[in-house]
């Protein structure tokens, strides 16, 4: 008699288990309504590409796509689908929160398109998880979290990627620490939302709410404290005009910055520089 035994250790699996979760499936196939908008998620997305031919944009730049290549997309990073008319495009994308891919060969590991065999368990899998959603049999969450596991081994095997764990508020408190830097050395410049969500590459929206969320006031309202605080330096320890400070910290005009000021302090700027101003 013969017997081997394989004994499994837990530290080898190098999946976040108890981090990374099932958030959605969807098919699509492209029609002339397709709306191509620029979006990003807080969560990463996997697009298989079953047919058809087209460009992905990531950020602000094109890639080629087509039939059975995965398109690995991270959190928080503006993308789109553009199909080619001539030979539609035709894929399932899956969400998946609690992780991010770790891509060394990527623009700032942002994503990756990695071509697969007809034949692979990645495009089995996940038509099986969408076969699992539609008909919601018993238990068919288990079964749906399991095949999303595969899919992210097959993927780590073949496109040499690592998943890592992340939790939900990781990747905002880093974007929202570089759009306070930002400010930090920009507020007196002419900074927009626009400009700001561009920066750490996710939709002001989100810029705006996480922000808040972080710092307990808006981006705008952080610019202005920045001006204001500076402001307030400039009234105490120069004899600059308040045409001069205002147009020194960003503001459109003299009236407009002691508005701001009024509202900020609830004195004006001239009443703050009688009480404050330092004298030469």
């Amino acid at each position: 008699m013969s017997h081997i035994n394989y004994a499994f250790n837990p530290e080898d699996d190098a999946l976040p288990r108890d981090k990374m979760k099932l958030r959605n499936i969807a098919s699509t196939k492209y029609s002339g309504d397709w709306p191509s908008i620029p979006h990003s998620h807080s969560y990463a997305e996997l697009f298989y590409i079953v047919d058809g031919e087209g460009q992905f944009q990531i950020n602000d730049k094109l890639f080629p796509v087509q039939a059975h290549q995965l398109v690995v997309v991270n959190p928080n990073v503006i993308h789109t689908e553009v199909s080619f008319e001539s030979h539609p495009l035709e894929y399932i994308v899956l969400g998946i929160e609690g992780l991010e891919f770790t891509i060394s060969d990527a623009a700032e590991g942002s994503f990756c398109i990695y071509t697969f065999k007809e034949d692979n368990d990645v495009l089995v899998c996940m038509r099986k998880i969408l076969r699992e959603m539609q008909n919601r049999e018993s238990s068919f969450q288990i079964l749906c979290q399991a095949y999303m596991d595969i899919i992210v081994v097959q993927l780590m095997r073949n496109a040499s990627v690592s998943a890592v764990p992340i939790h939900s508020r990781l990747p905002a408190n880093r974007q929202c620490a570089t759009v306070k830097r930002y400010i930090d050395h920009h507020y007196k410049e002419n900074i927009t939302l626009d400009q700001l969500a561009e920066k750490v590459s996710i939709t002001k929206y989100y810029m705006v709410h996480t922000f808040k969320r972080e710092y307990g006031v808006s981006p705008i309202n952080y610019i202005i404290n920045c001006r204001i605080k500076e402001g307030k330096r400039l009234l105490a320890e120069t004899d600059l005009s308040l045409s001069q400070i205002a147009a020194i910290l960003g503001f459109s005009s003299s009236s407009y910055f002691s508005q701001t000021f009024r509202n900020a302090e609830g004195t004006s700027p001239t009443e703050y520089r009688k009480a404050n101003q330092v004298k030469f």
